[in-house]
């Protein structure tokens, strides 16, 4: 399994601990940061993994700023895209589950790297049931054709 991870000036040290045990788990990354601590845009970081994962590049995307908020609009943008943002590993399992969701975002301001490391076990762990969810991800996935 392939992952894509992007993240922007405010998660690199977050970013490289995340890499480095996604490895260490036997999953293929691929870096789509920076790994610069001077300001830049994090939309930019956002899209490039939204893109990756879309096209099939990646089979999921990882991206984290500050808060993973803005990070995860800008993925969120890309059609195909069902992201979720999460804080805990509750949220993260759940969205995989019941959404089908196919990137995470975390922030690294948020969440200390252990919790992190929870949040993406969770995530990457747990499969979409399909089932009486399959309608209403179907619904979600409409909205971009309107």
């Amino acid at each position: 399994m392939k992952i894509a991870i992007g993240n922007d000036h405010s998660a690199v040290d977050m970013k490289k601990v995340i890499l480095e045990y996604l490895e260490s788990k036997g999953y293929e990354v691929a870096d789509l940061g920076t790994d610069s601590h001077e300001s830049c845009d994090y939309p930019l970081y956002g899209e490039k993994v939204g893109r990756a994962v879309a096209s099939g590049e990646a089979d999921y995307g990882i991206a984290i700023c500050g808060t993973g908020i803005g990070i995860g609009i800008a993925a969120g943008k890309v059609k195909g895209i069902r992201v979720c943002t999460c804080s805990e590993p509750y949220s993260a399992r759940l969205s995989r589950m019941h959404n089908n969701t196919n990137v995470l975002t975390f922030g690294a301001r948020v969440v200390g790297t252990e919790m992190a490391k929870m949040i993406v076990d969770e995530w990457l762990e747990n499969a979409y049931e399909g089932g009486r969810h399959e309608r209403r991800v179907t619904q979600l996935m409409e909205i971009e054709k309107r």
